[in-house]
């Protein structure tokens, strides 16, 4: 995916006014605007859509469906690639605990070469920045794969094998270059071959987010919404190499608000450190693009600053974005794949930034 492309489709609402009065009648008009926003998702093709938003002390969370009942906080949906910042975080928190630095080498088990060109190693900052100079995807990934689940097949045997054809494009640590292998790698790195348990243990369990998770428990498969392509029922994807690119991670609308309510005030979390780590830039792309760790970091209409991250799977698009100076945070989740054109970005990014917009003006 292109992480700029979206950034033109972040235009500014009418702006519905927020002037503080009584709670209700707040949480009214939030109701009114996210309404207004499910609406534009399902007339874009979404079969369902929920959105979350925080607002100061404000949360609130709604959905809505063309047929059946409407998802709520609790609905399971496949995350994506946000769960790149789940990853990320797990990082931060290895680096604030001293157990490894960012400039640390990539260093696998033997028998999975880390691919090099030139001097400079790849390090742990490369992988969590996308400028290790990977390709998106292991070059044998594909030729077996099932189309409508096409990580499910990958082993560690696999990866090993793909590493070995691998070549990098550019120098570590020179370019951005957006790659799923890398943040798999990234995760691998962490803890090999436990990244469902690394994760829990570092970040998900700690921020009480307990329906993000690679393992879809039975009373979560009871609360999923079914992914869709083109407007047919697809299955959901499985990954146990890849995974801490975000490939098979779940997650509710609650859950990410817990999650970006995290990131909006670090001072209450007990991940404060490796939160304002995180966030913090790594690298710089361009004017309009800087890259924090698994963060991107980029501005709204009017320059105020944004950090956000979307993601997809062959049957779910999500996007979450937050604003620290407005204290306001966005995440919008639909049961269907969509992707950028030339000239459009998703319309479940573009709705995402929308929202958090308008939100961040008023």
């Amino acid at each position: 995916m292109n992480r700029r492309k979206f950034l033109g489709a972040a235009t500014a609402g009418a702006g519905l006014s927020l002037l503080p009065r009584q709670a209700m009648a707040a949480e009214g008009e939030l109701a009114a605007l996210v309404r207004r926003y499910l609406d534009r998702a399902l007339a874009a093709g979404s079969p369902s859509a929920v959105c979350g938003v925080i607002r100061g002390a404000h949360r609130y969370t709604a959905g809505a469906s063309q047929d059946g009942p409407a998802p709520g906080g609790r609905t399971v949906f496949q995350l994506g690639s946000i769960g790149k910042t789940l990853t990320a975080t797990a990082l931060a928190r290895a680096v604030c605990a001293g157990r490894v630095r960012l400039d640390a080498p990539l260093v696998l088990p033997p028998g999975f070469p880390v691919p090099r060109k030139g001097p400079r190693r790849i390090t742990l900052a490369d992988l969590a920045t996308h400028t290790s100079g990977l390709p998106s995807l292991p070059p044998n990934l594909l030729a077996n794969a099932d189309p409508y689940d096409p990580y499910a097949h990958y082993t560690l045997d696999d990866l090993a094998d793909g590493l070995a054809e691998t070549t990098l494009s550019t120098a570590p640590g020179s370019t951005y270059s957006y790659s799923n292998l890398g943040f798999g790698l990234l995760a691998q790195a962490l803890a090999f071959d436990e990244v469902e348990a690394t994760l829990r243990r570092s970040v998900t369990a700690p921020l009480r987010l307990r329906d993000t998770t690679t393992v879809l428990r039975p009373d979560m498969a009871s609360r999923k919404a079914v992914g869709h392509l083109a407007g047919d029922p697809v299955p959901d994807w499985h990954d146990h190499v890849l995974a801490g690119a975000g490939t098979s991670v779940y997650s509710t609308a609650d859950d990410m608000l817990r999650f970006l309510g995290a990131q909006l005030r670090p001072e209450r979390s007990p991940l404060r450190d490796a939160i304002e780590l995180a966030q913090r830039p790594h690298f710089t792309v361009d004017e309009d693009l800087r890259i924090g760790l698994g963060w991107h970091l980029s501005a709204l209409s009017g320059g105020r600053p944004m950090t956000w991250h979307n993601g997809g799977t062959g049957g779910f698009s999500t996007c979450a974005a937050f604003s620290r100076r407005s204290m306001t945070a966005v995440v919008m989740m639909v049961n269907t794949f969509s992707e950028e054109s030339d000239s459009e970005a998703r319309p479940v990014d573009a709705l995402t930034f929308a929202l958090l917009s308008e939100l961040d003006q008023v």
